[in-house]
């Protein structure tokens, strides 16, 4: 009987322990990233790009993920199988993600299989503080906060094609949104360096712009280009 009961015990166990290591990783983390990336450096790459199905995205940076991490550097991904994307949670905002948060993939697609990846990948690892909801509305609130195009325009740097020094985009960034981004670039078809993925850190709770507690790493040129799209 006694035998009985502790093999009973040991198979709930290993029942619950599933959704208790999911649960666990889903609230670890430190700080999340809010990742915007400029289309026309996207596009302007050997890969190229697609538009998506809903039509040319408008020329403004894109989102491209809300990312916890840790402060070493380090991140967690994939922090819950039983959490799948279900796009009917968040259909009310489908329109306001088409615009803001468009695919460039190909083959071109509506943006579900992105929003999927970035819901799974990420996520999943926010959920013991934002659900499914609010983890796409807290990314489309973010980027209402953080004009960057509006930021990068009002201090003459403008998606023309031309160089700009890598300071002069961080600092009209960081006087815009009161914190120091990270920049990121990527080389297109001539090899040149070019203005990829701006990076702004965000609370925990999801609410509000911090200073970075660790960058990524990574280095663009002292001038870089800002392509048109």
């Amino acid at each position: 009987m006694k035998l009985l009961h502790a093999s009973l015990c040991l198979i709930s166990l290993l029942l619950i322990l599933p959704s208790i290591f999911a649960a666990s990783s889903s609230e670890d983390f430190d700080f999340f990233y809010f990742v915007q990336q400029w289309p026309g450096s996207y596009c302007d790459t050997q890969r190229s790009c697609c538009f998506p199905t809903s039509g040319k995205p408008a020329a403004d940076f894109g989102i491209h993920g809300l990312w916890p991490n840790y402060k070493d550097g380090t991140y967690p991904s994939n922090c819950d199988n039983t959490k799948p994307f279900d796009s009917s949670s968040i259909s009310d905002l489908i329109s306001s993600m088409q615009k803001s948060w468009p695919t460039l993939a190909c083959p071109s697609g509506s943006g579900e299989t992105f929003w999927e990846h970035e819901w799974e990948k990420h996520g999943t690892c926010s959920e013991s503080v934002i659900d499914q909801h609010e983890y796409f509305q807290t990314a489309l609130n973010l980027k209402q906060k953080a004009d960057l195009l509006g930021a990068l325009t009002k201090a003459g740097i403008n998606p023309d094609g031309k160089s700009y020094s890598i300071e002069s985009i961080r600092d009209s960034i960081k006087e815009s949104t009161g914190f120091t981004p990270w920049i990121q670039c990527n080389t297109d078809e001539s090899g040149n360096s070019q203005l990829y993925q701006v990076y702004l850190c965000v609370d925990r709770s999801g609410s509000g712009l911090i200073e970075c507690p660790v960058f990524p790493r990574g280095k663009c040129g002292d001038e870089i280009n800002f392509p048109s799209f």
